[in-house]
């Protein structure tokens, strides 16, 4: 797994607000200390997974090379949590890609994912990509608007097709 991010501080200030009242955002290397709170966060992204089981990815990724996972926090309560790795393709230019993004449903639209997607942006243009890319599944319009806002673009349109095998 790659370095973990280094921990950020985020104020409101920092969010395009005035209001100091409102607590830091803190944005670090997820830990797996981390697993239970990640596991409603993950259910709200539509994984409804036991936490055996997200403990047995989250001992994948941290083992593979070019895979981070961040998460952020309020007032010591994890709200977030982001997923990113680099995609090599011969196909496609290497590039970072979020492969999971959710804001707590209790603080989105209070500048965390915009946080978040910057902690992404930051990881990318370390490792010298010079693009991130997305999907989101084609009934999440506020996510779409959420993106849009941030400068990304529909690159493409497709179906993800899948077979589950006998293992």
């Amino acid at each position: 797994m790659s370095t973990l991010p280094k921990t950020l501080h985020v104020g409101s200030s920092d969010m395009g607000r005035n209001n100091a009242k409102e607590p830091e955002v803190v944005v670090r290397g997820m830990k797996e200390d981390d697993l239970a709170a990640a596991q409603p966060l993950l259910k709200q992204l539509g994984y409804d997974l036991e936490l055996p089981e997200i403990r047995r990815r989250y001992a994948a990724l941290t083992k593979s090379d070019g895979h981070t996972l961040m998460v952020a926090e309020v007032g010591g309560r994890m709200v977030s949590l982001l997923h990113v790795y680099a995609r090599l393709a011969l196909e496609k230019p290497l590039e970072a890609i979020v492969q999971a993004l959710v804001v707590d449903s209790a603080c989105r639209q209070s500048g965390i994912g915009k946080v978040m997607m910057a902690a992404a942006e930051g990881w990318a243009v370390e490792r010298g990509f010079r693009s991130v890319a997305l999907s989101s599944q084609v009934h999440r319009e506020g996510a779409h608007a959420f993106y849009n806002a941030l400068g990304y673009e529909v690159s493409a349109t497709s179906y993800s097709l899948r077979k589950q095998l006998d293992v």
